[in-house]
């Protein structure tokens, strides 16, 4: 046999042994993983997910993209606070949340996930995503708010009548009068 055919042969032999051996040692872990599956397995056969008619979901997303994918639109975020009172911003576009990104954060190599720094070439942990920012609508004036412990914010397509929302103090440049004058 020529040398090169008895490496592979050699090498053939070798990965089956030790594929053999690796079945052989199975951790607890792999036992466990294994265990889940089968159980999934098993009620997936008992209990075959059902088949719909009509996506609801997949409407309300299409409603969603087709709401908020034009260039242009305005966005009238309501941001409620502790004591329940009511301000509000006009924004270009969607508030986006601090954390999103524009390059991948991570890699994996080596099948470990490796922090990878973001635009302004420094890392993130992502938790800076109750900080939304964007534009204001007629200054575009940079604006940034965060949402969490007794504050909430409320976001809509057009200015909201209900006494709530009607009364909110403007809290940045945009008020709904300008944006009603701008108007055709």
């Amino acid at each position: 046999m020529k040398q090169p055919i008895r490496m592979a042969l050699a090498t053939v032999v070798a990965l089956a042994v030790g594929l053999g051996l690796t079945s052989c040692t199975d951790s607890s872990q792999d036992k466990e993983a294994q265990a889940k599956q089968e159980n999934y397995d098993h009620l997936v056969a008992q209990q075959p997910a059902g088949r719909m008619e009509y996506s609801p979901t997949r409407e309300a997303i299409n409603q969603w993209v087709e709401t908020w994918g034009k260039r242009g639109k305005l966005s009238y975020v309501y941001i409620q606070n502790a004591k329940g009172e009511y301000g509000y911003f006009i924004m270009k576009g969607l508030p986006v949340p601090r954390c999103k990104m524009l390059t991948p954060t991570e890699r994996v190599e080596d099948h470990v996930v490796l922090p990878q720094p973001g635009m302004d070439g420094t890392y993130t942990t992502g938790s800076t995503c109750g900080a939304y920012y964007g534009f204001d609508a007629t200054t575009n004036a940079y604006m940034e708010f965060t949402v969490g412990t007794n504050q909430s914010f409320f976001l809509f397509d057009k200015p909201m009548t209900m006494p709530e929302y009607a009364s909110a103090k403007q809290m940045g440049p945009t008020s709904v009068k300008d944006v009603e004058k701008k108007q055709p």
